[in-house]
């Protein structure tokens, strides 16, 4: 069973939500995480954007 994990900051624009998003995809190695099925941006009510994770 997956399950989605909210990254915990928020961010501004989307770009700033899109690079840390590329970064977990790309990077998940180096930190030692369990390689996500799937990365994905969204915006929250508020407008702000977030990255949430498919473990």
């Amino acid at each position: 069973m997956f399950t989605w994990v909210y990254w915990a900051k928020l961010y501004d624009s989307r770009f700033q939500a899109s690079c840390l998003a590329t970064r977990m995809e790309e990077d998940w190695w180096i930190h030692e995480f369990e390689r996500p099925v799937e990365v994905e941006v969204f915006q929250s009510k508020k407008g702000r954007y977030g990255v949430r994770c498919l473990f």
